[in-house]
């Protein structure tokens, strides 16, 4: 019955655009109290972490002169402009802008696609989508709901940065925050796009993280080439738009305009794409597999399933690898005589030896990476089961936990590929010993391991408190980036698993604390498994 009232909406004539925005209120309210939770963290994950950065940068360069000698070097070290983009500005505002701004419109970016896909394709896609246009809903109210959530989100992202940053000048703040916010925007309406021409969210959410990689390369690229960000490549990135609206330093408020024509030309685009479909179908139809050889086991098709997401993670650790590895050659220059620099860098990586301590530090932020990726793996089990597609599998010989293994065998595996792949690019790019750089990404799987394991537990209790997964992550995650700028307590650091872990390369290795990490690995996961077999599935 509902498919035949879906099917009357959809060939019914068009009668303006009220009809066809019916209900987008109602959806919008809804999609807010759905993420009530999750963008809440998003956005202040990626507000706190800018607006964390002046305080972080005046105990490092704490006089004009040192200030100064960093743009110097800007000027002659290609590599770290690909990784942070040209500076400007000396000022604390700018040094702002320049360390955080590529970063933080990344997190932005993520955080719009996440958004967008959640709320149209996901939801087409589990069917339900499907029972809410069977009532007094437009069809592009659903699309329209999504962009005005992503919209809310980076709105309030904005506020905070240019609320924050007012103290190093109201106007560069305002820029600032309004950038972050417009790449999030022309993120969020490629998102809707793209979620228009597939029928899959997770492809959706896939391709989509690929063009942000690809608009990070294009501008590291550009930036590499360039001293003052004017290359062909750092325009055609979403992401250089932000560093050529100099925020700090002689606003060019035009390249405002950029992002709004972005913006309105892609959600055109989608809205037409939109109205020229079925619900639950998309113009690159899903290429049909087979269904017994190679998919005979649970565990043949959770690596159908995720080995997109796998290879892709893979590619981006080893690209990065080898990003990251040729700015370590560079970092006994970037630091210099600065006593505040090479502090902050030794806390992090553990050693006295300043290159030595850049790379462990490097290596641990592959692992924090690598705590996103297990998390996201491990909640294939929630999309799979709230999406009712775990049903007809659990319905032949396969038991629970034969189901569940299969993914947490790509969840957690997958994090030891990635951290190899990451051996291997830092080993390239920096031209070290492959062994002392294998063993110090290696040691970060533990950690990884004990969020993904708390991820299994949190999924295995309920899946309503599974997203709470990405809270945990979000914290630890802070406290792994920004938490030594911040010289914050020893013991709110040892929060996050990550701050037991031996500081390698350089560092003694100590087997303690990685054998108590896996240990609780072990139990989490365990337990987890034991909530699953023992509660019913989608409740």
């Amino acid at each position: 019955m509902t498919t035949l009232v879906a099917d009357r909406r959809r060939f019914a004539p068009r009668v303006g655009g009220k009809r066809q925005l019916a209900g987008t209120g109602a959806l919008l309210r809804f999609n807010l109290r759905r993420d009530r939770v999750t963008v809440p963290l998003w956005v202040a994950v990626t507000a706190l972490m800018v607006v964390s950065m002046p305080n972080s940068l005046k105990a490092v360069y704490s006089t004009p002169a040192e200030r100064a000698d960093i743009g110097r070097q800007m000027l002659t070290n290609n590599s770290l402009r690909a990784m942070y983009g040209p500076l400007f500005d000396d000022s604390l505002g700018g040094l702002t802008a320049w360390r955080i701004g590529v970063y933080a419109a990344v997190l932005a970016g993520i955080m719009s696609l996440i958004i967008v896909v959640r709320h149209t394709r996901d939801e087409e896609e589990s069917g339900r989508q499907e029972i809410v246009s069977s009532a007094m809903v437009g069809r592009r109210a659903p699309l329209t709901a999504a962009l005005l959530t992503a919209l809310v989100a980076n709105g309030v992202v904005a506020l905070l940065v240019a609320g924050g940053l007012a103290g190093q000048g109201a106007s560069g703040a305002l820029a600032f925050g309004l950038g972050i916010a417009g790449v999030g925007m022309v993120f969020a309406t490629m998102a809707a796009i793209v979620a228009q021409l597939t029928e899959s969210g997770r492809l959706a959410k896939g391709l989509t993280g690929g063009l942000i990689g690809a608009a990070f390369v294009l501008r590291a690229a550009g930036d590499s080439a360039t001293t003052d960000g004017s290359s062909t490549l750092t325009w055609i990135s979403p992401i250089g738009w932000l560093e050529n609206l100099r925020a700090f330093a002689d606003e060019r408020w035009w390249v405002l305009l950029l992002f709004a024509a972005a913006t309105v030309i892609q959600g055109a685009v989608a809205y037409e794409l939109a109205g020229r479909r079925d619900v639950g179908s998309g113009f690159v139809p899903t290429r049909p597999g087979p269904a017994e050889g190679r998919l005979g086991t649970a565990g043949a098709l959770a690596w159908r399933l995720q080995r997109g997401s796998v290879l892709g993670w893979g590619l981006g650790f080893l690209t990065g690898g080898a990003a990251f590895g040729g700015v370590t050659k560079g970092a006994a220059d970037l630091v210099g005589d600065n006593d505040n620099t090479r502090e902050i860098i030794e806390r992090m990586g553990g050693q006295s030896d300043i290159t030595d301590a850049f790379l462990s530090t490097m290596v641990g932020m592959f692992g924090l990476v690598a705590a996103l990726y297990i998390v996201s793996s491990v909640l294939r089990l929630h999309g799979e089961e709230t999406s009712q597609r775990a049903e007809p599998v659990l319905a032949g010989a396969v038991g629970r936990l034969r189901w569940a293994a299969g993914h947490l065998m790509v969840a957690f595996g997958g994090t030891v590929l990635l951290m190899l792949l990451a051996a291997v690019g830092l080993a390239l790019g920096y031209g070290a010993d492959f062994g002392p750089i294998l063993g110090a990404c290696l040691v970060q799987v533990p950690a990884v391991w004990a969020l993904g394991g708390l991820t299994v537990l949190l999924y295995g209790l309920s899946p309503q408190v599974a997203p709470a997964a990405w809270g945990a992550a979000g914290v630890v995650l802070f406290l792994g980036w920004i938490g030594p700028a911040l010289d914050l307590p020893q013991t709110v650091l040892d929060i996050s698993p990550f701050g037991h872990l031996p500081k390698l390369p350089g560092g003694e290795m100590a087997w303690g604390p990685v054998g108590v990490l896996m240990g609780i690995a072990g139990v989490l996961v365990a337990a987890g498994l034991v909530g699953l077999r023992r509660r019913d599935m989608s409740t």
